[in-house]
């Protein structure tokens, strides 16, 4: 449904984004996820034929972005960071206009609209206007507008930036019911975005892609090293040093704790090998208090900071 390959952007002398390559499914949401400034939206504009790529090419529902761009808008819903409203306008007067920019033939219009204001929870604000909506509901109208020509490619750039917590479960529940038939580029830097919403990853940083795949396939292939939790009632620095000795301990780190004689700290391993067993005995040598002990798995958040960290040396 989406084909990018070497998609490169200059802003004069500046490179934005250097030969990124990337496809998405028919019913795929594709996280795309990156620091500010890391290209995520200047991705986001050459595929929705905002602005032209400076080189390499991409194909939209089968349509090239360059030589094709009205096939590609035809079939294209965008939702650009910053939403295109009219604030002085109603909701539902708004997604008329827009429904006849869009170029919806005039006896499909109301249907169209009503259609979308359902999809989008906004019945109840559905004759305000626009300006005196919360950040929530101006999403909403946003991603609205997007799906009012029945897009098969929705593109949404940081769809929940700005949004309370609330809001933000609202809106992650509404892209996840907008799937189906239709692939999803959902970019954001927020990290739970991607893990609660997306069936696959890109991580972008300085406008190069270091990593694509499924959340847990990026897990298993980066976790190279085995975590161990625990809590300790014992003295700290004894605890401390007694760990570092353990044959097969890479790392201590001592964690925060809840009270003056509980400790907690993460212990890495080398490679996979499991040293929970070695950790209680040494715990029980010294007559100390294991209170927790547990193996912790690389989150997203691991694997972002570890990518971006590294590509940034």
């Amino acid at each position: 449904m989406i084909q990018a390959e070497n998609l490169t952007k200059f802003f004069g002398q500046t490179q934005a984004i250097s030969n990124v390559s990337f496809s998405a499914a028919k019913g795929e949401i594709l996280g795309f996820l990156g620091p500010n400034g890391a290209g995520k939206t200047t991705t986001m504009r050459l595929l929705s034929c905002f602005m032209p790529p400076t080189s390499g090419k991409a194909r939209v529902a089968g349509y090239c972005v360059m030589n094709d761009s009205l096939e590609v808008r035809k079939r294209l819903g965008y939702l650009p960071e910053n939403a295109p409203l009219y604030t002085h306008m109603t909701t539902r007067n708004y997604l008329h206009f827009v429904s006849e920019v869009k170029g919806i033939p005039a006896h499909e219009r109301s249907r169209k609209v009503e259609c979308v204001i359902g999809d989008c929870g906004l019945q109840e604000v559905s004759g305000r206007i626009i300006g005196v909506l919360s950040k929530g509901y101006r999403q909403r109208v946003g991603i609205a507008q997007a799906l009012l020509n029945d897009p098969e490619v929705l593109i949404l750039d940081e769809p929940t930036a700005g949004l309370d917590p609330k809001q933000i479960i609202e809106i992650r529940d509404l892209i996840k019911n907008l799937a189906g038939n239709r692939t999803i580029i959902l970019s954001t830097h927020i990290l739970p975005e991607v893990s609660m919403v997306c069936n696959r990853v890109i991580i972008i940083n300085d406008g190069i892609i270091v990593a694509k795949d499924t959340p847990d396939n990026l897990m298993d292939q980066l976790q190279k090293n085995t975590r161990i939790y625990l809590q300790v009632d014992g003295p700290k620095q004894k605890i401390f040093e007694q760990l570092g000795n353990i044959k097969g301990v890479d790392k201590v780190v001592n964690k925060e704790s809840t009270n003056d004689s509980v400790f907690s700290f993460m212990v890495e391993s080398k490679g996979d090998l499991d040293i929970r067993n070695a950790i209680a005995q040494k715990i029980v040598e010294n007559r100390w208090g294991l209170l927790e002990i547990r193996a912790v798995n690389m989150t997203l958040e691991d694997i972002f900071i570890k990518l971006v960290t590294t590509e940034s040396e």
